[in-house]
């Protein structure tokens, strides 16, 4: 039996021409029991390879019925739930973590990553964005944007309202998967695709967005972008920001260690060791000449920050006399408040 990287059985929504828009899986598996994927062979015709499978009503409950005579019966139960499902039913098997193909595909690499079972840069995206479709999400789900003025027109007349919440690519993740032991203050900041780590607390101005997340616990009141991951222990302050891979950051991969503090409107854009600072206000990027100073403070080097990313221990400021950018050695690292992260 060969080894399966990923496997879901979920259910989404199609437009009339029968493309997905979305896919919501429950309860995605990372390298299932071969014997699952066996049972998936015979009753579905499953080759091998990556493929998304939609199946019948009749097909579903026979995998119910196998499943659970194969002693899976926690994956049996979904199945029978799926078997009254108005929308369209899928199994999605990824063989290999191979460049998405198809909607389904996509969506369950997003839901690995929002159900903590890959990190950020776990999983191959590359080409992910022509496979999700510009959709109206609604407070009925996903509406493709050509239907979405009769949906409208309808719900008028018939005395109700079709709010659109957003139109975009990527749905809130919270409509999909809420991660145990987080605080979200606003939902419609966390898009699916994030990986948000026990213990963080995401405040109304935090975002994160897809391939992005926290190890937990941490303070997120800025923006973490996509393809960046914040570590134990780090605080995001009010206003502050990370340049991701599609913000200006190129192909660097931009993180934060653990024990670090981006103060309020600050921001990186090269990677930080572990117990790093940069104060409020202050804007780091990879070109910007940074004065580094000894324990007494004098200037003993001028070198361009990138030279300085992923080195721990450091203290980012502007001297307010200067206006020059120093950094030292944050032997006075600011204690993140212990208390706070206890109670995330």
């Amino acid at each position: 039996m060969s080894t399966i990287f990923a496997f879901a059985l979920g259910c989404g929504t199609k437009n009339r021409d029968d493309n997905w828009l979305e896919v919501f899986y429950p309860d995605p598996y990372l390298n299932p029991d071969p014997k699952l994927i066996e049972v998936v062979r015979e009753e579905v015709g499953y080759q091998g390879g990556n493929a998304a499978l939609e199946l019948t009503h009749r097909q579903v409950q026979h995998l119910a019925r196998e499943w659970r005579e194969a002693g899976f019966e926690h994956e049996a139960s979904y199945a029978v739930a799926f078997q009254e499902s108005e929308r369209p039913v899928v199994l999605t098997i990824l063989e290999t973590d191979a460049e998405p193909a198809s909607t389904p595909e996509a969506y369950l690499k997003l839901h690995l990553l929002s159900h903590r079972l890959v990190k950020p840069h776990g999983v191959v995206l590359s080409g992910i964005f022509p496979l999700l479709p510009n959709v109206a999400w609604t407070n009925e789900g996903a509406v493709d944007l050509e239907e979405l003025p009769e949906r409208q027109l309808l719900a008028r007349l018939n005395g109700k309202l079709l709010e659109v919440n957003s139109v975009d690519k990527f749905p809130k993740m919270t409509d999909y998967v809420v991660p145990t032991g987080v605080r979200i203050a606003d939902t419609a900041r966390v898009r699916l695709g994030a990986y948000v780590g026990e213990g963080t607390t995401i405040m109304h101005e935090g975002f994160i967005n897809f391939n992005a997340g926290t190890e937990g616990p941490g303070m997120i009141e800025g923006r973490i972008s996509a393809g960046v991951f914040v570590g134990k222990g780090s605080d995001i302050g009010g206003g502050a920001s990370t340049m991701g891979t599609l913000s200006g950051g190129g192909n660097i991969v931009i993180s934060l260690g653990e024990g670090c503090l981006l103060g309020a409107n600050a921001g990186t854009g090269i990677p930080l060791g572990d117990r790093c600072t940069i104060e409020a206000g202050l804007y780091i990027t990879s070109g910007t000449k940074v004065e580094v100073l000894d324990e007494n403070g004098d200037v003993v080097d001028t070198v361009k920050a990138r030279d300085l990313a992923g080195k721990s221990d450091l203290l980012f400021r502007r001297n307010s006399e200067s206006g020059a950018v120093q950094c030292r050695t944050n032997k006075s690292a600011i204690a993140l408040n212990e208390e706070l992260h206890k109670h995330n």
